[in-house]
């Protein structure tokens, strides 16, 4: 989905905010996936969530939305309610088959009763690429075209804060990169805490880092890229960043 159900978008991207998370548990039964979590999230950049399968990345990240609940905080550092100010890009596209791309972009204002704006989104599936595609159906799109889709919902929500749970893992790897780039560009001056398997994902894209590991998980690392996104990993700074993240999974001897 772009916007979290029952939402309504009441701040446009420019009021930007960061978060403060504290001490966020999570437990399924007799299993704690987060204990006593801390995390800070900057103002308008982008924090990717790094760990191995099963960690509690997507967890925590729907803990941040408000989809499951549990002992500790989710504050912005505004002081203002996060309610209608949050947009979700989950895994996959999650397009509707029976709906065209256009009214695909249109359904938060759908669901919340509201009138559509289609004229702005055409204009923001022409940002993403695809104007002559708004009359068709997702069987008929590629898989880049599709995640191309769902950033352009994403993005007419007009939210400060988004969150992103492996949102360009179901598409090749040059579209991936394509649409790496493309979210950089789209998202800049947003809040983004973004979830990613991909250590090189998180070096090209982010401004900070955050590790997870542990069970229950912890927060292992937090490193801080420099340089202007999307970044280049064919450098000697990349590969660096690289192996300070594997071994902080504990993947390298």
């Amino acid at each position: 989905m772009g916007v979290l159900p029952g939402t309504s978008p009441e701040a446009s991207a420019d009021e930007g905010f960061g978060l403060a998370l504290r001490g966020l548990s999570v437990a399924y039964g007799a299993h704690t996936i987060l204990r006593d979590l801390s995390l800070d999230v900057p103002a308008g950049s982008t924090t990717c969530l790094l760990g191995p399968s099963g960690i509690g990345k997507s967890t925590l990240l729907r803990r941040v939305a408000g989809l499951i609940d549990g002992p500790g905080t989710v504050q912005a550092t505004d002081g203002k309610p996060l309610a209608g100010r949050v947009a979700l890009m989950g895994q996959g596209d999650g397009l509707l088959p029976w709906l065209n791309a256009l009214d695909n972009v249109l359904l938060g204002s759908r669901l919340r009763g509201e009138r559509a704006d289609r004229d702005r989104g055409l204009a923001m599936l022409a940002r993403v690429g695809l104007a002559d595609a708004a009359a068709s159906r997702p069987a008929t799109l590629s898989g880049g075209m599709r995640q191309r889709v769902a950033l352009a919902r994403t993005l007419m929500e007009d939210c400060p804060l988004v969150l992103m749970d492996e949102p360009f893992s179901a598409v090749d790897a040059l579209t991936r990169l394509r649409l790496q780039d493309l979210a950089a560009e789209m998202l800049a001056g947003r809040t983004v805490l973004m979830v990613t398997h991909d250590p090189w994902e998180a070096i090209r894209i982010s401004h900070a880092i955050t590790v997870m590991t542990g069970d229950p998980a912890t927060i292992s690392l937090t490193l801080e890229p420099d340089g202007q996104t999307p970044r280049a990993i064919d450098t000697d700074t990349a590969r660096d960043h690289w192996r300070e993240l594997m071994d902080a999974l504990g993947e390298m001897a």
